[in-house]
């Protein structure tokens, strides 16, 4: 086998809060304009309406490197920025918005979204998060499964390295991601069970098909899966990131954790799965805690400081990161847990303000600020 049967392909969606600039309360009515401009504008990548119309979601084009997604995840908020700030919106890139009432946000008109709220509720109507889903493409579909099964028990790490919702509807939730927990009113959540080929998969699909509880396997909002559109596995537990170099590293991460799952896969060395319930406790973990969590040992038992465990993982994906071009990308991985992720850089900007005599909620507005200046950070570079 040559080592480009090994290749990955990256594709990232990224979906983030339209702001008012003066208020920085969420846009629940903002400008058809943003859209028509980022259609003009948005070359390769697309542009596309979420649930609340308060939202905004870019999907890169198909990248063949992680610097190409670099460059795409540029490109791709660029467009959106620019199109905001021509229309008097600002752009924000985190999971949470700190503040927002979701009593006063509008859904986007689609039949889709309408037959969600009809369904899900007041679950449905509270779900004023974004997220970022990395998608990759490798191998054939029975190895995308199993890849996709022996992923499940990186991902607490994985979203830990994302955390960016901190506070939801005023309050310091005391968690680094709240997101999951918004989420997690829905069904079809949280981590799927071991899937060992396509049939699986395809059984776990027929049975909710055959009981009406899904027109597709779209509706199944696991926090990784086959993708429906695409030959790719489609990670979606992180949170959006405001800073690109974060949200680069993940998918470099994941990349390297993919190629070289995949050489275990086809030297039949994949380890024994851990249990989903452990895997899920872990992923508790890392929503509380985010990079400072103590994580579950699925190897050894016992609690492993997250640090310890990235840095032995980027060890063992260093040839494969290599191979694939990213490995300081991938390394940046523990820069981020050592330095905070974008919930810690909230939390910290907002605490540091109550202690200097602002209000609560003079810091929450303040925190809109720091996180809208992140999203935009860098994408004049080669502007």
């Amino acid at each position: 086998m040559s080592e480009s049967d090994f290749d990955v392909t990256l594709g990232i969606e990224e979906e983030f809060f339209l702001v008012d600039p003066g208020t920085r309360d969420l846009l629940s009515d903002p400008d058809r304009g943003i859209f028509e401009m980022c259609e003009r504008n948005r070359g390769p990548h697309k542009v596309v309406v979420e649930f609340l119309r308060s939202q905004i979601e870019t999907n890169t084009a198909v990248c063949r490197s992680v610097g190409e997604v670099r460059d795409a995840l540029r490109a791709a908020r660029r467009a959106v920025v620019d199109a905001a700030t021509a229309h008097g919106a600002a752009v924000m890139a985190a999971a949470t918005h700190p503040f927002a009432a979701w009593e006063e946000q509008m859904p986007t008109p689609k039949e889709r979204y309408e037959r969600f709220a009809v369904t899900f509720q007041e679950s449905v109507r509270r779900m004023i998060v974004g997220g970022m889903h990395v998608h990759a493409g490798f191998g054939t579909p029975d190895e995308r499964i199993r890849v996709m099964t022996a992923l499940r028990r990186h991902l607490p790490l994985l979203h830990a390295l994302s955390a960016s919702s901190p506070f939801n509807a005023g309050r310091e939730t005391g968690f680094k991601s709240y997101r999951l927990t918004i989420m997690g009113a829905l069904p079809r959540t949280s981590v799927p069970g071991p899937l060992l080929s396509v049939a699986d998969y395809e059984r776990v699909v027929a049975s909710y098909q055959r009981m009406n509880f899904i027109q597709d396997s779209s509706e199944l909002w696991w926090d990784i899966r086959p993708s429906r559109a695409h030959p790719t596995v489609e990670l979606r537990i992180c949170d959006v990131c405001p800073r690109i170099d974060d949200a680069v590293s993940i998918a470099a991460l994941y990349a390297a954790l993919v190629r070289w799952l995949l050489r275990q896969v086809r030297e039949d060395r994949l380890p024994p799965e851990p249990l989903t319930e452990i895997i899920i406790e872990n992923r508790w973990l890392a929503q509380r805690y985010g990079v400072l969590a103590f994580l579950g040992d699925t190897v050894g038992g016992g609690r492993l400081d997250i640090r310890d465990y990235a840095a032995a993982l980027v060890e063992t994906l260093a040839a494969d990161a290599r191979d694939l071009g990213c490995e300081d990308e991938m390394r940046h991985a523990l820069t981020i847990i050592d330095e905070g992720s974008g919930a810690d850089r909230q939390i910290d900007h907002f605490r540091l303000l109550r202690l200097d005599g602002a209000s609560a909620e003079e810091a929450l507005r303040a925190v809109v600020d720091l996180v809208v200046a992140e999203t935009r950070a860098g994408l004049e570079a080669d502007a």
